[in-house]
This record gives C-alpha cells, structure tokens and sequence, in this order.
C-alpha cells in the first residue's frame, strides 16, 4: 500500500482546518481570531488544490486551481479589511480581545 502525495496534503488539510477551528473558538484576541480564520481557509485551499488530480497518469484539473488563486485574491482583501476593522474597534474601545458579556 502506498501513500499518494495528494493524500498526505488531505490529512495535512484537516490538521490546519483543526487547528484554525480551535483557534476561532478558543482565542479571545481579535489578531489571533483573524489568523485563525485565514487557517481555515488556507485548509481550504489545500484541500482543492489535493483533490484536483484526477488520475495518476493525466495532469491536473485546472478549474480548481484558478478556483484557488482566485480565493487567495479574496481572502487577502478579507484579511486586510479584517485587520483595519479590529484596529478601529482598538482605537474606538480600547479593546482587543472580547470580553464575557460581549458575546450575543
């Protein structure tokens, strides 16, 4: 029995997308959430771009890699608005993580 490449990213994808779900509810501070987030969605990534082989012998499908590069553009303009958005909230309140009774 042999271990395929893109099986070994499979497994790596759901470690990350663990650890980043993790990350999302067990973290109070608003960076260590919008790391956590953008985990999840490099996990992904990683695992479409492992299930687009189609076979051994043929080449990869190309959809969800453009899928992919197209989602990396978004999350980064995400990220970035994430991070302004946490910045104000500082900047307003003085706080950078979420308290107990914040929470709805």
């Amino acid at each position: 029995m042999s271990v395929e490449t893109h099986d070994i990213y499979m497994v790596a994808a759901g470690l990350v997308f663990a650890v980043g779900l993790g990350g999302v509810f067990l973290c109070r501070h608003f960076f260590r959430k919008i790391i956590a987030t953008k985990m999840l969605g490099a996990a992904a990534f990683l695992l479409l771009v492992s299930v687009s082989r189609r076979d051994a012998l043929d080449a990869p499908d190309p959809v969800p890699h453009a899928m992919v590069i197209t989602g990396i553009v978004v999350a980064v303009s995400a990220s970035a608005f994430a991070l302004a958005l946490a910045r104000r909230i500082r900047a307003e309140t003085g706080q950078s993580t979420f308290e107990e009774g914040d929470a709805p």
